[in-house]
């Protein structure tokens, strides 16, 4: 198993978050990653992007110039990278923000409501916590016990009272997938 992952939108979205979530539950499952965030410099509201790779065999280079799937938070995100999914690939759209629909049929797309999940459990910056569950449910590219694990982890201390409503983001994400 090898994954190419592109995650990408404004700063504040949360994309590089959802990157390092999937590179370190795949190091604590035993996987070989990379994670490679890129940000401008005006960071909230600017483009901010990382490319992860999960691997079960070691990586020659975090660099690549196709993925496997794209995350697109934002609509400049999905016309940037969209081209470079390979065929069978798969892209997941957080439908709140981009109307548009993918452009070619060698894809599986995923349309998530992410803000209006976000919204309905009480904080829209949970947004990035339901794409991840999307896209956990939809690839099983690491375990959601591992996500759950480490969200407690990263929540712990004083900032333990937004543990519940990442884990529920993160389920509610899961759940759009059929």
């Amino acid at each position: 198993m090898k994954k190419s992952i592109i995650i990408s939108g404004f700063g504040g979205q949360g994309a590089l978050a959802i990157g390092k979530n999937l590179a370190e539950a795949g190091m604590t499952e035993g996987l070989y990653v990379t994670w490679a965030p890129s940000y401008g410099p005006e960071m909230r509201g600017g483009t901010a992007n990382c490319s992860v790779v999960l691997s079960d065999e070691p990586i020659g280079s975090p660099v690549f110039n196709t993925s496997t799937e794209l995350i697109a938070l934002n609509e400049p995100s999905l016309a940037k990278f969209e081209s470079g999914v390979l065929p069978g690939g798969t892209v997941f759209v957080n439908s709140n923000v981009i109307s548009e629909k993918i452009h070619r049929d060698d894809l599986t797309a995923y349309y998530i409501p992410c803000n209006t999940i976000a919204l309905e459990i009480g904080n829209e910056k949970v947004a990035n916590m339901v794409m991840l569950g999307a896209y956990v449910a939809a690839t099983g590219a690491v375990k959601p016990e591992t996500i759950e694990t480490m969200i407690q982890e990263m929540f712990a201390g004083a900032k333990a009272k937004f543990i519940p409503l990442n884990i529920e983001a993160f389920h509610r994400g899961m759940a759009c997938i059929g």
